[in-house]
Protein backbone atom coordinates (compact mmCIF):
# COMPACT_ATOMS: atom_id res chain seq x y z
CA UNK A 1 0.00 0.00 0.00
CA UNK A 2 1.44 3.39 -1.05
CA UNK A 3 2.60 5.26 2.48
CA UNK A 4 0.21 8.30 1.95
CA UNK A 5 -2.89 5.94 1.65
CA UNK A 6 -2.89 6.07 5.78
CA UNK A 7 -2.30 9.29 6.37
CA UNK A 8 -4.72 10.45 4.22
CA UNK A 9 -7.58 7.93 5.54
CA UNK A 10 -6.33 8.94 9.31
CA UNK A 11 -7.50 13.07 8.63
CA UNK A 12 -11.35 11.32 8.51
CA UNK A 13 -10.46 10.51 11.72
CA UNK A 14 -10.96 14.31 13.07
CA UNK A 15 -13.51 16.50 14.21
CA UNK A 16 -14.52 17.58 10.76
CA UNK A 17 -16.27 13.36 10.02
CA UNK A 18 -19.28 12.45 12.34
CA UNK A 19 -18.51 9.64 14.64
CA UNK A 20 -20.13 7.02 12.57
CA UNK A 21 -17.70 7.98 9.59
CA UNK A 22 -15.37 8.15 12.01
CA UNK A 23 -15.51 4.59 13.33
CA UNK A 24 -15.84 3.12 9.63
CA UNK A 25 -12.45 4.47 8.76
CA UNK A 26 -11.06 3.25 11.92
CA UNK A 27 -12.25 -0.35 11.43
CA UNK A 28 -10.99 0.16 7.96
CA UNK A 29 -7.23 1.35 9.15
CA UNK A 30 -6.58 -1.73 11.96
CA UNK A 31 -8.58 -4.53 9.87
CA UNK A 32 -9.14 -3.79 6.14
CA UNK A 33 -5.73 -2.90 4.26
CA UNK A 34 -7.02 -3.87 0.62
CA UNK A 35 -10.79 -2.04 1.44
CA UNK A 36 -8.92 0.75 2.75
CA UNK A 37 -6.20 1.37 -0.11
CA UNK A 38 -9.94 0.93 -2.43
CA UNK A 39 -11.63 4.01 -0.27
CA UNK A 40 -8.64 6.30 -0.25
CA UNK A 41 -6.25 5.78 -3.05
CA UNK A 42 -7.90 8.80 -5.06
CA UNK A 43 -10.98 10.94 -4.95
CA UNK A 44 -13.74 10.02 -6.30
CA UNK A 45 -13.59 11.82 -9.36
CA UNK A 46 -16.32 14.13 -10.60
CA UNK A 47 -16.15 13.84 -14.37
CA UNK A 48 -18.12 15.32 -17.66
CA UNK A 49 -21.51 12.62 -16.21
CA UNK A 50 -20.74 13.61 -12.50
CA UNK A 51 -20.42 11.36 -9.98
CA UNK A 52 -20.46 7.82 -9.22
CA UNK A 53 -19.24 5.31 -6.94
CA UNK A 54 -19.67 2.66 -4.29
CA UNK A 55 -21.49 3.97 -1.01
CA UNK A 56 -19.06 4.24 2.47
CA UNK A 57 -16.14 5.74 4.39
CA UNK A 58 -13.41 7.63 2.25
CA UNK A 59 -12.14 10.13 -0.79
CA UNK A 60 -13.34 7.11 -3.19
CA UNK A 61 -16.58 6.78 -2.20
CA UNK A 62 -20.12 8.11 -2.26
CA UNK A 63 -20.93 9.93 0.80
CA UNK A 64 -22.29 12.96 2.86
CA UNK A 65 -18.90 14.46 2.54
CA UNK A 66 -18.18 14.03 -0.93
CA UNK A 67 -21.32 14.66 -2.22
CA UNK A 68 -21.51 17.73 -0.17
CA UNK A 69 -17.94 18.45 -1.72
CA UNK A 70 -19.31 18.57 -5.12
CA UNK A 71 -22.45 20.33 -4.30
CA UNK A 72 -20.71 23.55 -2.59
CA UNK A 73 -17.81 23.54 -6.08
CA UNK A 74 -21.28 23.54 -8.31
CA UNK A 75 -23.03 26.07 -5.86
CA UNK A 76 -19.89 28.26 -6.93
CA UNK A 77 -19.95 27.41 -10.72
CA UNK A 78 -23.50 28.47 -10.80
CA UNK A 79 -23.24 31.90 -8.50
CA UNK A 80 -19.89 32.65 -11.01
CA UNK A 81 -21.99 31.87 -13.83
CA UNK A 82 -25.88 33.17 -14.02
CA UNK A 83 -27.15 36.27 -12.11
CA UNK A 84 -29.52 35.76 -9.54
CA UNK A 85 -32.06 34.81 -7.96
CA UNK A 86 -30.43 31.29 -8.35
CA UNK A 87 -32.92 28.20 -8.67
CA UNK A 88 -32.17 24.01 -8.23
CA UNK A 89 -34.60 21.07 -9.06
CA UNK A 90 -33.75 17.64 -7.27
CA UNK A 91 -34.82 14.12 -7.85
CA UNK A 92 -33.55 10.76 -6.65
CA UNK A 93 -33.97 7.21 -7.53
CA UNK A 94 -34.83 4.15 -4.84
CA UNK A 95 -31.22 3.17 -3.96
CA UNK A 96 -29.80 3.25 -0.31
CA UNK A 97 -29.17 6.55 0.75
CA UNK A 98 -30.76 8.42 -1.98
CA UNK A 99 -32.84 10.26 0.15
CA UNK A 100 -29.99 11.78 2.42
CA UNK A 101 -27.78 12.54 -0.60
CA UNK A 102 -30.41 14.59 -1.68
CA UNK A 103 -31.37 15.92 1.13
CA UNK A 104 -28.02 16.99 1.42
CA UNK A 105 -27.57 18.38 -1.75
CA UNK A 106 -30.75 20.34 -1.24
CA UNK A 107 -29.48 21.68 2.37
CA UNK A 108 -26.07 23.20 0.59
CA UNK A 109 -27.37 24.65 -2.07
CA UNK A 110 -30.70 26.42 -0.40
CA UNK A 111 -27.32 27.26 2.47
CA UNK A 112 -25.37 28.97 -1.17
CA UNK A 113 -28.69 30.91 -1.26
CA UNK A 114 -30.86 28.75 -4.00
CA UNK A 115 -34.45 28.24 -3.90
CA UNK A 116 -34.39 24.35 -4.42
CA UNK A 117 -36.98 22.22 -5.93
CA UNK A 118 -36.64 18.81 -3.94
CA UNK A 119 -39.25 15.79 -4.55
CA UNK A 120 -41.52 14.58 -2.20
CA UNK A 121 -40.25 11.35 -2.92
CA UNK A 122 -38.19 8.99 -5.47
CA UNK A 123 -39.09 10.34 -8.98
CA UNK A 124 -37.21 9.43 -12.77
CA UNK A 125 -34.48 10.89 -14.24
CA UNK A 126 -36.78 12.05 -17.39
CA UNK A 127 -39.01 14.19 -15.12
CA UNK A 128 -36.37 15.68 -13.70
CA UNK A 129 -34.94 16.79 -16.90
CA UNK A 130 -38.78 17.75 -17.61
CA UNK A 131 -38.70 19.61 -14.27
CA UNK A 132 -35.25 21.96 -14.79
CA UNK A 133 -37.07 23.11 -17.99
CA UNK A 134 -40.73 23.40 -16.31
CA UNK A 135 -39.41 25.43 -13.83
CA UNK A 136 -36.59 27.49 -15.52
CA UNK A 137 -34.01 26.11 -12.71
CA UNK A 138 -30.13 26.91 -13.79
CA UNK A 139 -29.16 23.36 -12.73
CA UNK A 140 -30.94 20.32 -11.81
CA UNK A 141 -29.14 17.13 -9.87
CA UNK A 142 -30.47 13.27 -9.75
CA UNK A 143 -29.21 10.88 -7.20
CA UNK A 144 -28.79 7.93 -8.69
CA UNK A 145 -26.27 5.07 -10.19
CA UNK A 146 -28.75 4.29 -12.98
CA UNK A 147 -28.14 0.37 -13.39
CA UNK A 148 -25.07 0.07 -11.46
CA UNK A 149 -24.87 -2.84 -8.77
CA UNK A 150 -26.82 -1.99 -5.32
CA UNK A 151 -23.45 -1.14 -3.67
CA UNK A 152 -23.23 2.36 -6.04
CA UNK A 153 -25.14 5.57 -5.83
CA UNK A 154 -23.92 8.25 -8.28
CA UNK A 155 -25.27 12.25 -8.67
CA UNK A 156 -25.77 13.54 -12.30
CA UNK A 157 -26.01 17.68 -12.92
CA UNK A 158 -28.10 18.97 -15.47
CA UNK A 159 -27.65 22.22 -17.01
CA UNK A 160 -30.64 24.85 -17.39
CA UNK A 161 -32.09 22.91 -20.63
CA UNK A 162 -32.27 19.59 -18.77
CA UNK A 163 -29.64 17.76 -20.48
CA UNK A 164 -26.18 16.75 -18.69
CA UNK A 165 -23.72 19.00 -19.01
CA UNK A 166 -21.23 19.15 -21.54
CA UNK A 167 -18.52 21.24 -22.86
CA UNK A 168 -17.38 23.94 -22.08
CA UNK A 169 -19.89 23.62 -19.18
CA UNK A 170 -18.60 20.19 -17.75
CA UNK A 171 -14.47 21.50 -17.49
CA UNK A 172 -15.86 24.85 -15.95
CA UNK A 173 -17.66 23.12 -13.09
CA UNK A 174 -15.37 20.45 -12.78
CA UNK A 175 -12.80 23.57 -12.06
CA UNK A 176 -14.65 24.70 -9.09
CA UNK A 177 -15.62 21.45 -7.84
CA UNK A 178 -11.84 20.65 -6.97
CA UNK A 179 -11.23 23.62 -5.65
CA UNK A 180 -13.55 21.97 -2.81
CA UNK A 181 -10.45 19.85 -0.86
CA UNK A 182 -12.33 19.88 2.90
CA UNK A 183 -15.98 19.47 4.39
CA UNK A 184 -14.72 22.09 6.54
CA UNK A 185 -15.39 24.39 2.78
CA UNK A 186 -18.78 23.14 2.05
CA UNK A 187 -21.94 25.53 4.08
CA UNK A 188 -23.62 22.48 5.11
CA UNK A 189 -26.70 24.18 7.07
CA UNK A 190 -28.51 27.33 6.47
CA UNK A 191 -31.35 28.96 3.86
CA UNK A 192 -34.26 28.38 6.05
CA UNK A 193 -37.21 28.29 3.85
CA UNK A 194 -35.34 27.53 0.77
CA UNK A 195 -36.32 24.02 0.16
CA UNK A 196 -39.66 23.62 -1.69
CA UNK A 197 -41.30 20.29 -2.08
CA UNK A 198 -42.76 18.91 -5.14
CA UNK A 199 -45.33 16.62 -5.86
CA UNK A 200 -48.09 15.60 -7.94
CA UNK A 201 -48.69 18.61 -9.68
CA UNK A 202 -45.19 17.88 -11.60
CA UNK A 203 -46.06 14.30 -11.93
CA UNK A 204 -48.96 15.04 -14.54
CA UNK A 205 -47.20 18.26 -15.73
CA UNK A 206 -44.55 15.59 -16.80
CA UNK A 207 -46.94 13.08 -18.11
CA UNK A 208 -49.47 15.42 -20.36
CA UNK A 209 -46.45 16.52 -22.29
CA UNK A 210 -44.78 13.24 -22.81
CA UNK A 211 -48.17 11.90 -23.78
CA UNK A 212 -48.81 15.12 -26.09
CA UNK A 213 -45.82 13.27 -28.42
CA UNK A 214 -47.50 10.02 -29.13
CA UNK A 215 -50.59 8.31 -29.63
CA UNK A 216 -49.96 8.52 -33.35
CA UNK A 217 -52.62 5.51 -33.81
CA UNK A 218 -55.31 6.26 -31.36
CA UNK A 219 -57.52 3.69 -33.42
CA UNK A 220 -55.43 0.77 -32.58
CA UNK A 221 -54.55 1.75 -29.45
CA UNK A 222 -58.41 1.65 -28.53
CA UNK A 223 -59.15 -1.35 -30.40
CA UNK A 224 -56.34 -3.33 -28.34
CA UNK A 225 -56.55 -1.33 -24.96
CA UNK A 226 -56.87 -4.00 -23.37
CA UNK A 227 -53.94 -5.85 -24.68
CA UNK A 228 -52.07 -8.01 -21.95
CA UNK A 229 -48.50 -6.44 -21.38
CA UNK A 230 -46.45 -7.37 -18.41
CA UNK A 231 -44.39 -4.05 -16.27
CA UNK A 232 -41.83 -4.17 -13.74
CA UNK A 233 -40.12 -1.14 -12.66
CA UNK A 234 -36.92 -3.41 -11.21
CA UNK A 235 -37.71 -1.72 -7.47
CA UNK A 236 -36.99 1.67 -8.82
CA UNK A 237 -38.57 5.00 -9.75
CA UNK A 238 -41.07 3.63 -12.79
CA UNK A 239 -43.43 2.55 -10.54
CA UNK A 240 -44.61 6.02 -9.23
CA UNK A 241 -45.62 6.59 -12.92
CA UNK A 242 -45.45 4.09 -15.58
CA UNK A 243 -48.76 2.13 -14.69
CA UNK A 244 -50.53 5.93 -13.81
CA UNK A 245 -48.80 6.75 -17.64
CA UNK A 246 -50.80 3.27 -19.51
CA UNK A 247 -54.21 4.79 -17.49
CA UNK A 248 -53.91 7.87 -18.84
CA UNK A 249 -52.88 6.54 -22.08
CA UNK A 250 -56.58 4.26 -21.97
CA UNK A 251 -55.05 1.57 -21.58
CA UNK A 252 -56.98 -1.22 -19.25
CA UNK A 253 -54.91 -4.59 -18.88
CA UNK A 254 -51.25 -3.45 -17.39
CA UNK A 255 -49.62 -6.63 -15.74
CA UNK A 256 -47.46 -6.13 -12.56
CA UNK A 257 -44.94 -8.07 -10.87
CA UNK A 258 -45.63 -7.42 -7.25
CA UNK A 259 -42.45 -8.75 -6.20
CA UNK A 260 -40.44 -5.57 -8.00
CA UNK A 261 -43.11 -3.23 -7.36
CA UNK A 262 -41.52 -2.55 -3.65
CA UNK A 263 -39.01 -0.11 -3.49
CA UNK A 264 -35.65 -1.29 -2.58
CA UNK A 265 -32.05 -0.39 -2.85
CA UNK A 266 -30.98 -3.61 -2.30
CA UNK A 267 -32.93 -4.95 -5.42
CA UNK A 268 -33.85 -8.73 -3.49
CA UNK A 269 -35.45 -10.27 -6.87
CA UNK A 270 -32.30 -9.64 -9.15
CA UNK A 271 -28.64 -9.89 -9.29
CA UNK A 272 -28.38 -6.97 -11.12
CA UNK A 273 -31.50 -4.21 -11.57
CA UNK A 274 -29.68 -3.88 -15.48
CA UNK A 275 -32.45 -4.12 -17.94
CA UNK A 276 -29.56 -5.09 -20.76
CA UNK A 277 -29.32 -8.37 -18.70
CA UNK A 278 -31.50 -10.68 -19.70
CA UNK A 279 -32.07 -12.34 -15.93
CA UNK A 280 -33.60 -9.12 -14.85
CA UNK A 281 -36.77 -9.43 -16.87
CA UNK A 282 -36.83 -13.18 -15.94
CA UNK A 283 -39.78 -12.44 -13.44
CA UNK A 284 -41.44 -10.36 -15.81
CA UNK A 285 -41.31 -12.78 -18.87
CA UNK A 286 -42.56 -15.24 -16.05
CA UNK A 287 -45.91 -13.13 -15.70
CA UNK A 288 -46.44 -13.04 -19.36
CA UNK A 289 -45.53 -16.69 -20.32
CA UNK A 290 -48.25 -17.08 -17.23
CA UNK A 291 -50.97 -14.69 -18.35
CA UNK A 292 -50.15 -15.01 -22.52
CA UNK A 293 -49.35 -11.19 -22.31
CA UNK A 294 -47.71 -9.92 -25.76
CA UNK A 295 -45.25 -7.14 -24.74
CA UNK A 296 -43.16 -7.03 -21.45
CA UNK A 297 -41.15 -3.68 -20.20
CA UNK A 298 -38.69 -3.52 -17.29
CA UNK A 299 -36.92 -0.18 -16.59
CA UNK A 300 -33.84 0.55 -14.62
CA UNK A 301 -34.06 1.99 -11.07
CA UNK A 302 -33.87 5.65 -12.11
CA UNK A 303 -36.58 5.12 -14.93
CA UNK A 304 -34.55 6.51 -17.92
CA UNK A 305 -33.47 2.97 -19.41
CA UNK A 306 -35.97 -0.19 -20.77
CA UNK A 307 -35.69 -3.70 -21.45
CA UNK A 308 -38.60 -5.29 -23.85
CA UNK A 309 -39.50 -8.51 -24.81
CA UNK A 310 -42.36 -9.59 -27.19
CA UNK A 311 -43.70 -12.54 -28.72
CA UNK A 312 -42.09 -13.88 -31.69
CA UNK A 313 -43.52 -15.55 -34.61
CA UNK A 314 -44.27 -18.95 -33.36
CA UNK A 315 -45.31 -17.41 -30.05
CA UNK A 316 -42.49 -17.60 -28.21
CA UNK A 317 -40.90 -14.54 -25.57
CA UNK A 318 -38.56 -12.91 -27.52
CA UNK A 319 -35.83 -10.01 -25.71
CA UNK A 320 -35.01 -7.62 -28.24
CA UNK A 321 -31.63 -6.10 -27.76
CA UNK A 322 -31.47 -2.01 -27.48
CA UNK A 323 -30.61 -1.78 -31.39
CA UNK A 324 -33.68 -3.44 -32.16
CA UNK A 325 -36.27 -1.54 -30.06
CA UNK A 326 -34.66 1.70 -31.29
CA UNK A 327 -34.81 0.83 -34.63
CA UNK A 328 -38.50 0.03 -34.47
CA UNK A 329 -40.06 3.12 -32.54
CA UNK A 330 -37.59 5.21 -35.03
CA UNK A 331 -39.32 3.31 -37.88
CA UNK A 332 -42.98 4.08 -36.13
CA UNK A 333 -42.61 7.01 -35.86
CA UNK A 334 -41.05 8.11 -38.87
CA UNK A 335 -43.58 6.09 -40.95
CA UNK A 336 -46.53 7.68 -38.90
CA UNK A 337 -45.13 11.53 -39.04
CA UNK A 338 -44.77 10.41 -43.33
CA UNK A 339 -48.38 8.93 -43.20
CA UNK A 340 -49.94 12.20 -41.73
CA UNK A 341 -47.87 14.38 -44.02
CA UNK A 342 -45.71 16.08 -41.08
CA UNK A 343 -42.19 15.61 -42.34
CA UNK A 344 -41.52 19.05 -43.84
CA UNK A 345 -37.77 18.59 -44.53
CA UNK A 346 -36.66 20.21 -41.18
CA UNK A 347 -37.36 16.96 -39.58
CA UNK A 348 -33.97 15.08 -37.67
CA UNK A 349 -33.34 12.00 -35.83
CA UNK A 350 -30.15 11.45 -33.26
CA UNK A 351 -28.23 8.28 -32.61
CA UNK A 352 -24.46 7.27 -31.27
CA UNK A 353 -21.84 6.02 -32.97
CA UNK A 354 -22.28 2.85 -31.16
CA UNK A 355 -25.82 2.55 -32.44
CA UNK A 356 -27.10 0.43 -35.20
CA UNK A 357 -26.75 2.11 -38.39
CA UNK A 358 -30.18 0.85 -39.23
CA UNK A 359 -31.66 4.07 -37.95
CA UNK A 360 -29.40 5.59 -40.39
CA UNK A 361 -30.90 3.42 -43.30
CA UNK A 362 -34.49 3.82 -42.02
CA UNK A 363 -34.17 7.74 -41.99
CA UNK A 364 -32.76 8.18 -45.06
CA UNK A 365 -35.60 6.32 -46.88
CA UNK A 366 -38.31 9.19 -45.11
CA UNK A 367 -36.10 11.63 -46.01
CA UNK A 368 -34.98 12.33 -42.20
CA UNK A 369 -31.52 13.77 -41.22
CA UNK A 370 -30.03 11.43 -38.85
CA UNK A 371 -26.83 12.61 -36.49
CA UNK A 372 -24.40 10.75 -35.03
CA UNK A 373 -22.94 11.47 -32.39
CA UNK A 374 -20.67 10.43 -29.09
CA UNK A 375 -21.79 7.83 -26.50
CA UNK A 376 -24.01 9.47 -24.06
CA UNK A 377 -27.28 10.71 -24.47
CA UNK A 378 -26.02 14.37 -22.92
CA UNK A 379 -24.38 14.77 -27.03
CA UNK A 380 -28.04 13.47 -28.36
CA UNK A 381 -29.46 16.54 -26.21
CA UNK A 382 -26.83 19.29 -27.32
CA UNK A 383 -27.60 18.72 -30.59
CA UNK A 384 -31.31 19.19 -29.87
CA UNK A 385 -30.09 22.44 -28.15
CA UNK A 386 -27.98 23.50 -31.23
CA UNK A 387 -30.77 23.53 -33.75
CA UNK A 388 -33.60 24.38 -31.14
CA UNK A 389 -36.04 26.95 -33.36
CA UNK A 390 -34.55 25.93 -37.03
CA UNK A 391 -34.85 22.22 -37.28
CA UNK A 392 -37.73 19.36 -35.53
CA UNK A 393 -36.24 16.82 -33.30
CA UNK A 394 -38.57 13.26 -33.80
CA UNK A 395 -36.71 10.76 -31.58
CA UNK A 396 -33.30 9.59 -30.46
CA UNK A 397 -31.84 6.70 -29.47
CA UNK A 398 -28.37 4.68 -28.18
CA UNK A 399 -28.09 0.98 -28.16
CA UNK A 400 -28.15 0.55 -24.20
CA UNK A 401 -31.62 0.58 -24.52
CA UNK A 402 -32.04 4.49 -24.10
CA UNK A 403 -34.51 6.35 -26.56
CA UNK A 404 -36.68 9.51 -26.45
CA UNK A 405 -39.31 10.99 -28.01
CA UNK A 406 -39.25 14.97 -28.85
CA UNK A 407 -37.92 17.74 -26.72
CA UNK A 408 -39.66 17.83 -23.52
CA UNK A 409 -36.74 15.70 -22.16
CA UNK A 410 -33.37 15.78 -22.73
CA UNK A 411 -32.20 12.82 -21.82
CA UNK A 412 -33.50 9.09 -22.15
CA UNK A 413 -37.26 8.35 -21.40
CA UNK A 414 -37.85 5.27 -20.36
CA UNK A 415 -41.76 6.52 -19.51
CA UNK A 416 -42.66 7.43 -22.86
CA UNK A 417 -40.69 4.56 -24.18
CA UNK A 418 -42.66 2.00 -22.51
CA UNK A 419 -45.91 4.11 -23.83
CA UNK A 420 -44.53 4.12 -27.36
CA UNK A 421 -43.86 0.11 -27.38
CA UNK A 422 -47.08 -0.43 -26.62
CA UNK A 423 -48.41 1.43 -29.19
CA UNK A 424 -45.90 0.24 -31.77
CA UNK A 425 -47.93 -2.84 -30.35
CA UNK A 426 -50.92 -2.25 -30.91
CA UNK A 427 -50.72 -0.72 -34.70
CA UNK A 428 -49.07 -4.24 -35.10
CA UNK A 429 -51.97 -6.34 -34.08
CA UNK A 430 -54.01 -3.98 -36.14
CA UNK A 431 -52.07 -5.04 -39.18
CA UNK A 432 -52.15 -8.62 -37.90
CA UNK A 433 -48.41 -8.95 -37.05
CA UNK A 434 -46.48 -9.08 -33.56
CA UNK A 435 -43.83 -6.34 -33.11
CA UNK A 436 -40.93 -9.11 -33.58
CA UNK A 437 -43.21 -9.13 -37.29
CA UNK A 438 -42.51 -5.92 -37.57
CA UNK A 439 -39.12 -6.21 -37.26
CA UNK A 440 -38.80 -8.23 -39.56
CA UNK A 441 -40.41 -6.44 -42.12
CA UNK A 442 -38.03 -3.68 -41.67
CA UNK A 443 -34.99 -5.88 -41.94
CA UNK A 444 -36.34 -6.65 -45.77
CA UNK A 445 -37.16 -2.75 -46.69
CA UNK A 446 -34.21 -1.28 -45.41
CA UNK A 447 -31.74 -3.95 -44.75
CA UNK A 448 -30.52 -6.95 -41.85
CA UNK A 449 -28.67 -5.29 -39.43
CA UNK A 450 -27.17 -7.57 -35.97
CA UNK A 451 -25.26 -5.98 -33.38
CA UNK A 452 -23.74 -7.50 -30.24
CA UNK A 453 -22.14 -5.42 -27.48
CA UNK A 454 -19.74 -7.34 -25.12
CA UNK A 455 -17.90 -5.75 -22.33
CA UNK A 456 -15.22 -7.09 -20.11
CA UNK A 457 -14.96 -6.23 -16.19
CA UNK A 458 -11.29 -4.80 -14.70
CA UNK A 459 -11.99 -3.23 -11.69
CA UNK A 460 -9.98 -1.38 -9.05
CA UNK A 461 -6.18 0.31 -10.23
CA UNK A 462 -5.11 -2.35 -11.90
CA UNK A 463 -8.39 -2.64 -13.94
CA UNK A 464 -7.79 0.94 -14.87
CA UNK A 465 -4.09 0.12 -16.50
CA UNK A 466 -5.49 -3.02 -18.05
CA UNK A 467 -8.13 -0.42 -20.17
CA UNK A 468 -5.50 2.27 -21.01
CA UNK A 469 -3.11 -0.70 -22.31
CA UNK A 470 -5.48 -2.35 -24.23
CA UNK A 471 -6.49 0.89 -26.09
CA UNK A 472 -3.27 1.72 -26.52
CA UNK A 473 -2.44 -1.59 -27.91
CA UNK A 474 -5.51 -1.21 -30.83
CA UNK A 475 -3.92 2.38 -31.75
CA UNK A 476 -0.41 1.01 -32.23
CA UNK A 477 -1.27 -1.96 -34.13
CA UNK A 478 -4.66 -1.75 -35.97
CA UNK A 479 -5.96 -4.75 -37.96
CA UNK A 480 -5.54 -4.71 -41.18
CA UNK A 481 -8.51 -7.08 -42.16
CA UNK A 482 -11.29 -8.84 -39.62
CA UNK A 483 -12.74 -12.16 -40.97
CA UNK A 484 -11.21 -11.67 -44.21
CA UNK A 485 -12.51 -8.41 -45.38
CA UNK A 486 -10.06 -5.53 -45.38
CA UNK A 487 -10.66 -2.56 -42.92
CA UNK A 488 -11.38 0.81 -45.12
CA UNK A 489 -11.69 3.53 -42.49
CA UNK A 490 -10.30 3.84 -38.86
CA UNK A 491 -12.41 6.46 -36.87
CA UNK A 492 -10.32 7.48 -33.89
CA UNK A 493 -12.41 9.55 -31.50
CA UNK A 494 -9.87 10.44 -29.18
CA UNK A 495 -6.78 12.44 -31.91
CA UNK A 496 -10.17 13.69 -33.56
CA UNK A 497 -9.65 11.94 -37.08
CA UNK A 498 -10.42 9.65 -39.68
CA UNK A 499 -7.99 7.63 -41.87
CA UNK A 500 -8.71 5.99 -45.07
CA UNK A 501 -6.69 2.78 -45.33
CA UNK A 502 -6.62 2.99 -48.88
CA UNK A 503 -5.78 6.50 -49.72
CA UNK A 504 -3.94 7.31 -46.81
CA UNK A 505 -5.73 10.40 -46.78
CA UNK A 506 -6.82 11.54 -42.70
CA UNK A 507 -10.11 13.81 -42.46
CA UNK A 508 -10.96 15.40 -39.18
CA UNK A 509 -14.12 14.27 -37.17
CA UNK A 510 -16.48 16.70 -36.12
CA UNK A 511 -16.81 15.61 -32.61
CA UNK A 512 -15.55 16.24 -29.01
CA UNK A 513 -12.54 14.32 -28.21
CA UNK A 514 -13.24 10.71 -26.74
CA UNK A 515 -11.13 7.25 -26.16
CA UNK A 516 -13.07 5.61 -28.80
CA UNK A 517 -11.60 3.76 -31.78
CA UNK A 518 -13.94 2.71 -34.56
CA UNK A 519 -12.75 -0.29 -37.15
CA UNK A 520 -14.77 0.12 -40.95
CA UNK A 521 -14.79 -3.06 -42.81
CA UNK A 522 -15.61 -2.95 -46.94
CA UNK A 523 -18.54 -5.55 -46.06
CA UNK A 524 -19.65 -3.08 -43.91
CA UNK A 525 -18.59 -4.99 -40.92
CA UNK A 526 -18.10 -2.40 -37.89
CA UNK A 527 -16.05 -2.84 -34.51
CA UNK A 528 -15.93 -0.24 -31.41
CA UNK A 529 -14.00 -0.53 -28.67
CA UNK A 530 -14.16 2.08 -25.76
CA UNK A 531 -13.92 2.09 -21.94
CA UNK A 532 -16.89 2.25 -20.42
CA UNK A 533 -17.55 6.39 -19.05
CA UNK A 534 -19.62 4.62 -15.68
CA UNK A 535 -18.39 1.38 -14.69
CA UNK A 536 -15.19 -0.37 -14.66
CA UNK A 537 -15.27 -2.09 -18.04
CA UNK A 538 -13.94 -1.77 -21.72
CA UNK A 539 -16.61 -2.87 -24.56
CA UNK A 540 -16.40 -4.07 -27.72
CA UNK A 541 -19.51 -3.32 -30.19
CA UNK A 542 -19.81 -5.50 -33.19
CA UNK A 543 -21.82 -5.23 -35.95
CA UNK A 544 -22.51 -6.65 -38.94
CA UNK A 545 -25.11 -6.49 -41.98
CA UNK A 546 -26.42 -8.02 -45.33
CA UNK A 547 -29.20 -7.96 -47.61
CA UNK A 548 -32.56 -9.71 -46.43
CA UNK A 549 -34.70 -10.70 -49.38
CA UNK A 550 -37.20 -12.74 -48.16
CA UNK A 551 -38.92 -12.89 -44.75
CA UNK A 552 -38.93 -16.91 -45.31
CA UNK A 553 -35.09 -16.31 -45.72
CA UNK A 554 -34.80 -14.25 -41.73
CA UNK A 555 -33.84 -17.72 -39.81
CA UNK A 556 -31.17 -18.97 -42.04
CA UNK A 557 -29.25 -15.24 -42.57
CA UNK A 558 -29.83 -14.83 -38.73
CA UNK A 559 -27.74 -17.53 -38.02
CA UNK A 560 -25.36 -16.79 -40.56
CA UNK A 561 -24.63 -12.90 -38.75
CA UNK A 562 -25.27 -14.29 -35.41
CA UNK A 563 -21.84 -16.64 -36.75
CA UNK A 564 -19.95 -13.91 -37.96
CA UNK A 565 -20.54 -11.95 -34.67
CA UNK A 566 -19.19 -14.83 -32.53
CA UNK A 567 -16.09 -14.71 -35.00
CA UNK A 568 -15.46 -11.51 -34.28
CA UNK A 569 -15.55 -11.33 -30.34
CA UNK A 570 -13.41 -14.38 -30.65
CA UNK A 571 -10.92 -12.15 -32.44
CA UNK A 572 -11.07 -9.48 -29.92
CA UNK A 573 -10.82 -11.59 -26.62
CA UNK A 574 -7.89 -13.27 -27.43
Amino acid sequence: MEKGIVEKAKEWLGSSYDETTRAEVLRLIEGEPALLEDSFYKNLEFGTGGLRGVMGAGTNRMNRYTVGMVTQGLAGYVLKTYPGPHKAAIAYDCRNQSPDFAMITARVLAANGFTVYLYDALRPTPQLSFTVRNLNCHIGVMITASHNPKEYNGYKVYGDDGAQVVAPCDARIIAEVRKITSPAQVLFSGGKGKIVTLGEEMDNLYLDAILSLINLSPEAVRKHRDMKMVYTPLHGTGVRLVPKAFAKMGFTNLLNVPEQDVTDGNFPTVESPNPEDPAALKMAIGKALETGAALVMATDPDGDRVGIAVRNTAGDIQLLNGNQTASLLTFYLLEKWHETKRLQGKEYIVKTIVTSDLLQSVARHYGVECYNVLTGFKYIAEVIRRNEGEKVFICGGEESYGFNVGAYVRDKDAVVTCLLAAEVACWAASRGLTMYDLLKEMYVRFGFFKERMVSRTLKGKDGMQQMVATMNRFRENPPGELLGSPVLLIHDYRKGETVDMISELRYKINLPASDVIQFVCADNTVVTIRPSGTEPKIKYYFGVRTQLDRIEDYDVTDRILEDKLTELNGLFQK
